[in-house]
C-alpha cells in the first residue's frame, strides 16, 4: 500500500497501479465508500448493464418484426426513404 498526497483542492490522485488494480481507465468511475472505522473502501464503479437502455427509445407504438425492420433498414440504404430531419 502507498501513501497518498491531498492537493490544496482537497483532492487525491490515485497512482496508476492503484487504478491498474482496479481495473479502471481514464474517463471511467469509482465507488467510494465511507465506512464506520473512517476509512473508506474504493472500487470500480460497475458499468450499465445493456438492458438498462430497453425502453429508452419511444416506438410511437409500432411494433416492428425483424423482417419488417431489414425492410425498412434497406430501403433506407436504397435511399427510398425520406429524410424526417
Amino acid at each position: 500500500m502507498g501513501t497518498l498526497t491531498i492537493t490544496a483542492k482537497g483532492q487525491v490522485t490515485l497512482k496508476r497501479d492503484l487504478l491498474e488494480h482496479l481495473g479502471v481507465k481514464p474517463g471511467q468511475k469509482v465507488d467510494v465508500d465511507l465506512l464506520p472505522d473512517g476509512s473508506l473502501k474504493v472500487r470500480a464503479a460497475p458499468r450499465g448493464e445493456i438492458s438498462a437502455v430497453f425502453g429508452l427509445l419511444d416506438n410511437n407504438g409500432v411494433n416492428l418484426t425483424i423482417d419488417e425492420m431489414n425492410d425498412v433498414i434497406a430501403r433506407g440504404w436504397a435511399g427510398e426513404l425520406e429524410d424526417s430531419r
